[in-house]
């Protein structure tokens, strides 16, 4: 059988699928979507300020409100940079503390000595001696050991023990 060749010419390509149109351009639910929304419709109405004279007032509205968005999101972003610093400062000076909290807590340890009642007073520990165990304590008496029997073998079951002894 001969094959038949196919010049690249020949050779069909399938097309895509059309995609269902997408639904009217849904709204923007992000900050950053719904300000750059208010540009992208400040700027043609600002070019086509002449043909829209009765659009002056709510577009100067939107500018307005534009920049001071704007602004507050600057604001907001600096605030949160600002907290970030406060934050890592916090927990530099809460090790610092604790560090000089426990070298106190040593030194009044070291100063009264670590029996001493007056510790109570700055929140320290007092030692008080370990727990005593008694030396030799008895052991608990075990109960009786109970042995299990086996039932006596049957004559049947028992297997002689000379092979030259036969019954």
């Amino acid at each position: 059988m001969k094959q038949k060749t196919v010049a690249p010419q020949d050779v069909v390509t399938p097309t895509p699928t059309p995609t269902p149109k997408a639904k009217a351009k849904q709204r923007e639910t992000t900050y950053a979507g719904k300000l750059g929304d208010w540009q992208r419709i400040l700027a043609p109405l600002d070019a086509n300020a002449a043909d829209l004279p009765h659009l002056a007032i709510p577009r100067a509205q939107l500018t307005a409100l534009l920049n001071q968005a704007v602004g507050i999101k600057q604001q907001q972003a600096a605030s949160r940079a600002t907290k970030e610093t406060a934050s890592e400062q916090l927990q530099a000076t809460l090790a610092d503390g604790q560090r000089l909290a426990a070298l106190l807590r040593s030194a009044v340890r070291q100063h009264y000595g670590p029996r001493s009642p007056k510790l109570a007073e700055f929140n320290v520990k007092v030692f008080r001696g370990r727990a005593t165990t008694p030396a030799s304590t008895p052991a608990p008496p075990t109960p009786p050991s109970v042995e299990l029997t086996k039932p006596p073998a049957t004559a049947a079951s028992k297997a002689p023990s000379d092979p030259t002894h036969q019954s």
